[in-house]
């Protein structure tokens, strides 16, 4: 049987290494903050945002921000029907309803058109995630949002490197949360990172980071509000210190993995791919081909030839509203379509010219049978 080819794994150096050997040997006590203290100044400077606080998963900082919005039990929120269940999961927590609309049909992401007719007198937040690095029509959502006076929350948690006109992922809305998952381009293990350019959403999420003590208390151990306990360590921190000197590489060399296979599979009919912006970057995170309905590729077929050949590809996220605990959207057409016929591709930073000719090969296959 061919040599397994996983569909993701981090890129770790001797720097990486180094790094976090010195936070274990060195930061306790009153340098326990240090590398966290300094990967969020790091990140912050990245991305061109004034605050960045650090946190165990993007889950916790999307719990935590949209907990600083003061989202609670008769809210709604809405968000696309395609994304992962962390995506969802800290607006069930906080007793508020998902609203799941459709997504658009070329870049995955979330519609701003469905987006406005769903907004009433409960909408709370609208959450716009960055699919796959694909990027949402941010300046579609942020006038809607300025027309109802709502907040839109960026989850690019999968778009480190994506680029909306000039604005990283993640700086353009009332807050961004990013994931630094070992599957991710920038990795720290697992952990994520909160983002802002609003004082007053960072003082209170700072808070509620820290069991709900405040900046400003005197009193030791003396919590103002129940908070959360969502810190990143600060050995993970030394690990994102290190990968973050080295962004612009892991960035490049994931968009030179995206172009191999466009390169490759976009010459084939009914097949598309992760699209770029005419005037952004996509930080191509996961290369995915989506074939038209016409071709009758379907995702089992895909799944059944990759296992055949010993390669790890991934489905498409299944649409939220289809998941048990929630109550079935169909009339979001393409987020239960388009699963039925995509796959996503092995997209590591070290995968080499031989095994993206095997994944193509693959692809090739299911398209001529």
């Amino acid at each position: 049987m061919n040599a397994r080819i996983p569909y993701t794994r981090p890129s770790i150096t001797e720097r990486e290494m180094r790094y976090a050997a010195a936070a274990v040997a060195n930061e306790w006590g009153d340098r326990c903050y240090d590398s966290i203290h300094r990967f969020e100044a790091m990140f912050g400077q990245h991305l061109g945002v004034s605050h960045a606080i650090a946190t165990s998963s993007c889950t916790g900082a999307l719990h935590l921000g949209l907990a600083g919005l003061s989202v609670g039990a008769g809210d709604e929120v809405i968000l696309a029907d395609t994304n992962w269940i962390a995506s969802v999961a800290p607006i069930v927590h906080l007793g508020a309803t998902p609203v799941f609309v459709d997504i658009l049909p070329d870049t995955w992401c979330v519609d701003p058109i469905r987006v406005e007719r769903e907004i009433t007198t409960k909408t709370k937040a609208i959450v716009a995630v960055h699919l796959y690095g694909n990027l949402c029509d941010m300046d579609a959502l942020r006038a809607i949002g300025e027309r109802h006076g709502i907040p839109v929350i960026e989850d690019a948690a999968e778009a480190i490197g994506s680029v909306w006109k000039g604005r990283r992922a993640g700086s353009m809305g009332a807050f961004g949360t990013f994931s630094f998952h070992g599957t991710k381009t920038l990795t720290t293990g697992e952990g994520g990172m909160l983002v802002t350019n609003d004082a007053a959403i960072y003082e209170r999420v700072l808070a509620l980071s820290n069991h709900g003590r405040t900046r400003g208390q005197p009193k030791q151990f003396w919590p103002d509000m129940v908070g959360f306990k969502y810190k990143m360590s600060n050995v993970q921190a030394a690990i994102g210190c290190a990968q973050l000197e080295r962004v612009e590489e892991l960035v490049a060399r994931k968009r030179e993995v995206l172009y191999a296979y466009r390169q490759r599979l976009g010459r084939l009919p009914g097949v598309a791919m992760n699209p770029e912006p005419p005037d952004g970057v996509n930080g191509a995170w996961m290369p995915t081909v989506v074939f038209a309905q016409h071709t009758g590729v379907a995702r089992e077929r895909l799944q059944a030839a990759f296992a055949a050949d010993n390669i790890d590809a991934r489905v498409f996220f299944w649409p939220l509203s289809g998941l048990p605990m929630f109550t079935p959207a169909r009339s979001n057409t393409n987020a239960w379509s388009i699963p039925s016929r995509a796959i996503n591709l092995p997209s590591f930073h070290d995968i080499c010219a031989q095994d993206i000719d095997r994944v193509c090969r693959v692809i090739e296959g299911c398209v001529d049978a």
